[in-house]
């Protein structure tokens, strides 16, 4: 599904100052994969599922995405592949809190053409099935605890039925009980197929998944 090969990338602070955040980065990911990445602040790992997740490209190398060559896609496939295919679950849970959890959940399936209007509800009913809020489906996002929150955002990330979903430090704002629940989640979600990467500094939650890579200085160190 998956393959880095070499990916370099770079950023500048100020005029002149280089900061190497990959080198010559290379990974497969195998379909129905459940991969933890951890490292340290500033190791890359964050970098790397930008990458993973089409919201960034390499300087150089070349990510090959179930076939296709992420780096010579125009900016509207990026973003199609973006919502159709990849779910993203932030660790500040990136919501509109002062919109109800169905107008969330609403929203990335306004942009799937492959969607009909007809569909949204049901849709949104199935997710928050999935994560255990269905009863909370008109409540505003700002009257919910962290978990809840967590929760919304995963019920976001899988309305589009996408192949992958790619958490970063989704526990990491959460309390360990919560925290093992929403972990729970993920596996389950794993477990009917999608493929899951999650970012962490958590090595309990690393050790929950299938394969653990560990990142430093923007190199694979095992």
């Amino acid at each position: 599904m998956i393959e880095l090969k070499s990916i370099t990338k770079s950023y500048y602070k100020g005029t002149s100052a280089q900061i190497v955040a990959l080198r010559n980065v290379s990974l497969k990911i195998d379909d129905g994969e459940m991969l933890a990445i951890i490292g340290t602040s500033g190791s890359g790992k964050t970098t790397l599922l930008n990458i993973l997740g089409c919201l960034d490209l390499p300087d150089s190398g070349e990510y090959l995405l179930d076939g296709d060559l992420v780096n010579k896609l125009s900016k509207n496939r990026l973003c199609q592949i973006r919502n159709e295919r990849i779910g993203f679950v932030l660790q500040d849970f990136g919501l509109m809190l002062d919109r109800s959890i169905y107008k969330n959940l609403s929203y990335p399936m306004i942009f799937n053409s492959s969607i009909k209007s007809n569909e949204i509800k049901e849709r949104s009913k199935r997710a928050l099935e999935a994560v255990g809020l269905s009863s909370r489906v008109n409540s505003r996002c700002v009257e919910l605890s962290g978990g809840q929150k967590q929760r919304v955002a995963i019920a976001r990330a899988i309305v589009n039925e996408p192949s992958m979903i790619l958490a970063d430090e989704p526990t990491g704002a959460l309390d360990t009980k919560t925290s093992a629940e929403i972990m729970e989640l993920f596996k389950t979600l794993n477990k009917q197929g999608s493929t899951v990467i999650i970012v962490t500094h958590d090595p309990k939650v690393a050790e929950q998944c299938d394969r653990v890579i560990e990142i430093s200085d923007g190199e694979i160190v095992a």
